[in-house]
Order: C-alpha cells, then structure tokens, then sequence
C-alpha cells in the first residue's frame, strides 16, 4: 500500500529497530502497519488495533500476506478496553495516528487507554502519536 506522505513521515519517525513487536492503535486500513512490518523486519511483529469492524476486515484484506506470514496481526478492540491475551508477549512500542483517545477529543477514555496501553508494553516501552513533528510522545504514568 502507498502511504502518503504525512503517514510516511510519522513511520520513518517512529525509534524502529529489527526483531521490535510493535502495537499500532486504530491501525485501520492498515497501510502503516504494513509499513513498519518491513522496517522491524522478518523477526518482528506488529499488532494493528482498531474499534471499528469494517476497519479490521479491510486491514485484514490489505495485509493478508503479512498476517498468513505471521509477522502482523489485527484485532478488533478499542484501545481503553485492549489487554494482551494469555501468552502474549508485551510490545516494545505503540504508536497512534488519530485516535481520539489520545489526542484529547475523548479524555476519559484516554485515562483508561494509557493505562492498557502501559500494561502492554515492556518496561520502558513507548507510546508515540501524530501531532509533533512528526510525533510526540504520550505519558503513561
């Protein structure tokens, strides 16, 4: 998938690195998501996110390849409800582009977002989202 410019900004920006599992939130259509999967490599992972069924089912149209691979995949569930499922490992990073949770269009939520975010990720790990230059990065304690 081609990103536009401004998506392709934000994931050049993102501190990407081989073997990362990276959490994307609202990843919907999955263009982003695609495009990090090439960047974190074949011992990467990247977990797309979204509320929306309809945006599941076109991420998982688009990116079929990469998810029969087993290097992406993508679950419907809104990022103040997301918690890792038994066995998962915790993600390295997260990252947003437009999600209301964290850009301050929905507040109450983004408490209960940050705090299941936070609770996936590994120690240290990041949450970075649209609105800086390209990107800032959101405080999750």
């Amino acid at each position: 998938m081609k990103l536009s410019p401004r998506l392709a900004a934000i994931v050049e920006a993102l501190p990407l690195r081989p073997g990362m599992r990276v959490l994307e939130v609202g990843g919907a259509p999955g263009a982003a998501a695609l495009a990090v999967c090439e960047r974190v490599g074949p011992d990467g992972y990247v977990l797309v996110i979204d509320r929306s069924a309809k945006g599941v089912a076109l991420t998982e149209r688009n990116a079929a390849p990469a998810i029969a691979g087993g290097r992406l995949g993508v679950r419907q569930v809104a990022a103040e409800e997301f918690t890792l499922l038994p066995g998962e490992f915790a993600y390295d990073l997260a990252f947003a582009v437009r999600v209301g949770a964290f850009d301050g269009r929905h507040p109450e939520a983004g408490v209960a977002a940050r705090r299941r975010i936070r609770e996936a990720l590994v120690p240290g790990g990041r949450l970075l989202i649209d609105g800086g230059s390209p990107l800032r990065e959101v405080a999750l304690a």
